[in-house]
């Protein structure tokens, strides 16, 4: 049977699979040229002055949305020693600039930029710079497409690479994507940077909630802002005075796995969606009759975790938890106090400078445990705690809506940009 039975009235076959009848399917590198890019690293910019900017791949990574528009978004600058004359391909309104490296599945993103006036731009380390023929594409509209769903699988099938992942500048040149006529890539555009438009607002909540709680921490956890109602002076205590450190443990890899018994948590974990605050998933369970085999201590009171050595300790990260085994690579500290209002005392100190310095960076719980902390009254310690958890709260519905609006722009992309869904006046 005929493959062009299936394709509905209006529509004609293409490499990308149906596409209304108008519209055309263009290979890249016959309607873009490369350009050159530099392999500036980013000790050679700074966040304050220069003359020339520069688009780090790192940035298009996890920064930056889409569309960069060069007056809204904060674009690094090139340090003047480090800049040379035959940095000459500066980018223009329209051209894409796409990270050809990554260390996961992320390589390929890419951003079009807009809106440059007089700026000096340059594409920098791991960048491939694109810039298409003039008058093909509405602007924006090239922008949306390499970031459609079905463009991103077509890069999906020519990554390179285990931990590092890469693309090839003639692997990009052979992919292909749909063109609707002019007026439709202009209204396409039009729809979808509305939802950059909410996207952007609510992103901008998100930061300054979370500044709030920031300032709120500051504030509350040092006493120098009081909640009504509570005078009484705070005293002086070491840590190791009010809880105690627990280490980790070991489990051979065939002793780890399936999905019952005690999350077995690795500082890997803390990575997973939904542990961001409270550890509730585990990558290994391990069952209590390991446990009991070994020898093992279950942590089953309310504690804070976080990576003991390895270079993850620079990230600060602690979680709560409870019911528990962490492995010989974490540390857990259970308080006699409050436990969210150690958490978030935890959160707002820097336990990196009190990292032994050896083959590999660690804490040491004996030398923790000397730290010292002025803290309120249990009663002043739940009130304090209270009021933060409220503002994590506000932070996760902020949070909770931006998913939603960048899960209702990416399907939108799905359906215009393949033709799925007509914008057709």
């Amino acid at each position: 049977m005929s493959e062009e039975k299936h394709i509905p009235s209006g529509y004609k076959p293409s490499p990308l699979g149906p596409i209304p009848e108008d519209w055309e399917v263009k290979k890249l590198g016959e309607v873009c040229a490369f350009l050159r890019t530099n392999t500036l690293s980013r000790n050679q910019l700074n966040d304050v002055n220069g003359d020339i900017q520069n688009i780090h791949y790192g940035d298009v990574l996890v920064k930056y949305p889409s569309i960069i528009d060069v007056q809204k978004q904060s674009i690094p600058f090139i340090n003047s020693e480090d800049y040379k004359e035959s940095m000459i391909d500066f980018i223009e309104d329209g051209d894409i600039v796409l990270a050809d490296t990554a260390e996961d599945e992320t390589v390929g993103k890419a951003c079009e930029i807009a809106n440059i006036g007089s700026e000096k731009i340059l594409s920098g380390l791991h960048t491939m710079l694109i810039r298409p023929q003039k008058g093909l594409f509405s602007p924006c509209f090239l922008g949306y497409q390499v970031n459609s769903v079905s463009y991103r699988k077509q890069l999906q099938a020519l990554i390179q690479g285990i931990k590092v992942c890469s693309l090839g500048k003639q692997a990009i040149a052979n992919t292909y994507f749909a063109v609707p006529p002019f007026p439709e890539q202009h209204r396409i555009v039009s729809v979808l940077s509305l939802w950059d438009t909410a996207i952007e607002k609510q992103t901008q909540l998100v930061e300054k909630l979370t500044l709030r709680k920031r300032g709120l921490m500051q504030q509350l956890l040092t006493g120098k802002k009081r909640l009504k109602g509570f005078n009484e002076k705070w005293k002086e205590v070491r840590l190791g005075k009010i809880g105690k450190f627990v280490g980790g443990c070991v489990f051979s890899e065939n002793e780890q796995g399936g999905q019952t018994g005690l999350p077995f948590y690795k500082v890997s974990d803390m990575n997973l969606p939904g542990n961001e605050s409270k550890m509730t998933i585990a990558n290994n369970y391990v069952t209590t009759e390991q446990i009991d085999r070994l020898g093992y201590l279950v942590i089953d009171e309310e504690a804070i975790i976080f990576a003991k050595v390895g270079a993850a300790i620079a990230l600060e990260r602690k979680r709560y938890a409870k019911n528990f085994i962490i492995d010989n690579n974490m540390l857990a500290f259970i308080p006699n106090e409050d436990i969210w209002y150690m958490k978030y005392w935890f959160d707002s100190i820097r336990l990196s400078k009190y990292i032994q310095v050896g083959a590999l960076p660690s804490y040491n719980a004996s030398d923790l445990s000397t730290i010292k902390l002025y803290i309120p009254s249990r009663k002043e310690q739940n009130a304090i705690a209270s009021v933060l958890v409220n503002a994590d709260k506000e932070i996760e519905m902020a949070n909770k809506k931006l998913a939603s609006l960048q899960e209702e722009k990416k399907g939108l992309m799905q359906v215009l940009l393949t033709g799925e869904r007509r914008m057709i006046i």
